[in-house]
């Protein structure tokens, strides 16, 4: 019954053994925020992907939360990646310029 592969999952000695999960890191990015629209895999609804902000997750929460006012608009953060539903691309890109941020439009 012993298996090298197996792993020690309770014990009565010290309790649950989790593993400490991995926390995710993303790379810089070249200083340029890029705002793109995509609909694949949405069932035809378009969405507004605002990627390149080097910020944390809880920054980029408020980041989103600030565009979804500007846009009255949902929206979410998944991935470090802001997801704004509906094409707003152009209120984005002048809200984000405002904020001080080099702003591109990607995509078609």
């Amino acid at each position: 019954m012993s298996n090298d592969s197996s792993r020690l999952v309770y014990s009565t000695e010290t309790g649950r053994i989790k593993e400490e999960k991995q926390s995710s890191i993303r790379e810089k990015g070249d200083g340029i925020v890029r705002v793109q629209r995509q609909t694949k895999g949405r069932k035809g609804k378009g969405v507004c992907l605002v990627t390149g902000l080097d910020l944390d997750d809880a920054a980029l929460k408020l980041v989103a939360a600030e565009l979804k006012k500007v846009c009255g608009c949902g929206g979410s953060v998944k991935d470090g990646v802001i997801e704004i539903q509906g094409d707003k691309r152009d209120q984005i890109k002048m809200h984000l310029e405002k904020k001080g941020h080099t702003v591109k439009l990607a995509g078609g």
